[in-house]
């Protein structure tokens, strides 16, 4: 490979020892790094956290039809303040978070963490489901999936939704879910006389293959089908306020009932003493020269 004086002399200073030494250093550092990353925790002992309360799933309409003006600024942005101003009268619920379109998503399980939940809810969008459509059942069915289906509890799902595209499915799927204790109320986004859907892309007015314009309108009847069947209430969306309150009397039947609430606890948290670790190892590192101190 070269003149072996020549390499002897080169490599005098190297020392298999210290350059062994600031690996192992470097190694253990980057693996206490990660577990301080990680957050190492336990409960303290005084952490028995519970609420009372009842658990709602969130069925949020998120399909383009739902981007019609008729409620200003527009029917998602509408159904958005109706489900924060819901949150604010239920604090001590349990919210789940199902969106849909031309399919259903469960966006976020059944959690006391109001401030998680606000956040999904504002990124909810037609952008958050790639396929076109209103599967109602479909969301129905995903709903339900966020509870413990053997559990013979009253089960609650609030459908958000213009209910445009009639799903022929959906009022059978209700009439299902009725007979495992689900009650849906359902919440009527825009208006019957309808309007026009800007295409957020192109701003301009979305057209059928005809190009004339789409007016999308509110599909009241499917949506009080679905409530009915169930034992629950339809609201149409026009005051948030009176719309919450009717669907907070309905909801006051369900029987409440306690659980433990992890989003309230007081943790110990132990990810400084590897992070001081992590600091002090690869201080050493620094420190431990790489080649001998003399060469004889």
């Amino acid at each position: 490979m070269g003149d072996g004086r020549l390499i002897k002399i080169l490599t005098a200073g190297f020392s298999p020892g210290l350059f062994t030494a600031k690996f192992v250093l470097l190694s253990l550092g980057f693996a206490l790094g990660v577990v301080a990353l990680m957050n190492p925790r336990k409960p303290g002992e005084a952490d028995n956290v519970t609420r009372k309360g009842i658990d709602v799933v969130l069925a949020l309409d998120v399909s383009k039809s739902m981007l019609a003006a008729d409620l200003a600024p527009n029917r998602i942005e509408r159904a958005k303040q109706f489900i924060n101003k819901l949150m604010t009268e239920m604090p001590n619920d349990r919210i789940g978070l199902v969106l849909f379109a031309g399919k259903a998503y469960m966006q976020m399980p059944l959690t006391s963490d109001h401030g998680a939940a606000r956040l999904f809810v504002s990124s909810a969008g037609p952008d958050a489901v790639s396929q076109q459509g209103t599967v109602i059942s479909d969301a129905l069915k995903m709903c339900l999936n966020a509870y413990n289906v053997n559990e013979r509890r009253f089960k609650a799902i609030i459908l958000i939704s213009d209910g445009e595209e009639h799903d022929a499915a959906a009022v059978a799927t209700a009439e299902e879910l009725a007979q495992q204790a689900v009650m849906i109320n359902t919440v009527g986004v825009g208006s019957t006389e309808g309007a026009n859907i800007i295409d957020p892309e192109t701003g301009q007015n979305k057209k059928d293959e005809a190009g004339n314009i789409v007016i999308s309108k509110l599909n009241e009847y499917v949506l009080k089908q679905i409530a009915g069947k169930t034992n629950g209430v339809y609201a149409r969306l026009q005051d948030s306020d009176e719309t919450v309150k009717a669907i907070k009397k309905q909801l006051s039947q369900i029987e409440s009932k306690a659980f433990g609430d992890i989003s309230l606890m007081n943790y110990k948290t132990f990810y400084m003493w590897f992070a001081a670790a992590m600091f002090l190892l690869l201080l050493a590192e620094v420190f431990i020269p790489e080649r001998k101190r003399s060469v004889a």
